[in-house]
C-alpha cells in the first residue's frame, strides 16, 4: 500500500474508536440461530490459526439479530448484486465512509475496492473529492452526489442530470439508495465506535 494512500485521512480525522460502545459479538457468544443468520452471510476464510474470519459489522449488527437478515437481504441487492458498475459504487461507498470520518467503512472498502478492480492512485483520489483531475464525468457525478446527499440531502439537479444521462430510473434510485444505506451504516460504526479489524488495519500497511 502506497504511503499516501495508508495516512490519508478526512478534515478533522477519523471518528475515534478508541472505546468501543458496543463491541461486536465474540464467536462464542455466537448460538445456533445466530450462527444460522450469519451464514446467510456467505463463507468466510480462516486465520493463520484456524479461527474463522468474520467481519466485526456482521458481529456487531447480530445483536439486533431481527433486523439482520432483513437488513442482509437488502445491503446485498445494493453491493455485491447491484446493477451498476462495481468499481463506480466503491468510490461511491469510499467517498461516503470519507464525508463520515468512518474508519471502518473506509478501510473495509479500500480492500473490496482494489479487488474490484480499483487502482491506489483512484482510491487516494476519492479524498480530494469530484474536481480532482482524472475522473469522468460520470464519476465526478458520482462522487458530488454523495456530497450534495451528505450535505443537502438531495442530489442537485445539474448532477441529476449527469447522471441520468447514463442511468434509468431504476439505476438512479439505485444510486440513491446505495449513497443513503452507507451513510446510514456509517452512523452506526461511528456511534457504537467499532474499530477496524486489526488484521485489515495491517493489510492497509502491507498488502
Amino acid at each position: 500500500m502506497s504511503v499516501a494512500l495508508e495516512h490519508l485521512a478526512p478534515p478533522g480525522g477519523w471518528l475515534s474508536t478508541e472505546a468501543p460502545r458496543l463491541p461486536p459479538l465474540r464467536h462464542a457468544e455466537l448460538n445456533w440461530p445466530l450462527r444460522t443468520l450469519l451464514g446467510a452471510a456467505g463463507k468466510w476464510g480462516k486465520s493463520r490459526t484456524g479461527t474463522e474470519v468474520v467481519p466485526d459489522v456482521f458481529l456487531l449488527l447480530l445483536r439486533a439479530p431481527t433486523l439482520f437478515k432483513p437488513w442482509l437481504h437488502f445491503a446485498s441487492r445494493l453491493m455485491p448484486y447491484g446493477t451498476l458498475d462495481r468499481r463506480d459504487a466503491e468510490l461511491m461507498i469510499l467517498r461516503v465512509g470519507w464525508n463520515c470520518r468512518c474508519r471502518y467503512e473506509w478501510g473495509q472498502h479500500v480492500q473490496i475496492g482494489l479487488r474490484a478492480g480499483l487502482s491506489e492512485a483512484e482510491i487516494a483520489r476519492v479524498a480530494e473529492g469530484a474536481t480532482a483531475p482524472g475522473w469522468s464525468p460520470l464519476r465526478a457525478a458520482l462522487l458530488r452526489a454523495c456530497d450534495e446527499l451528505h450535505a443537502d440531502r438531495q442530489i442537485a439537479a445539474t448532477t441529476w442530470d449527469t447522471l441520468a444521462a447514463h442511468y434509468d430510473a431504476a439505476q438512479l434510485i439505485e444510486v440513491t439508495m446505495l449513497i443513503g444505506h452507507y451513510q446510514m451504516l456509517a452512523g452506526v460504526l461511528n456511534s457504537a465506535a467499532l474499530p477496524l479489524e486489526a488484521h485489515t488495519e495491517a493489510a492497509l500497511r502491507h498488502p
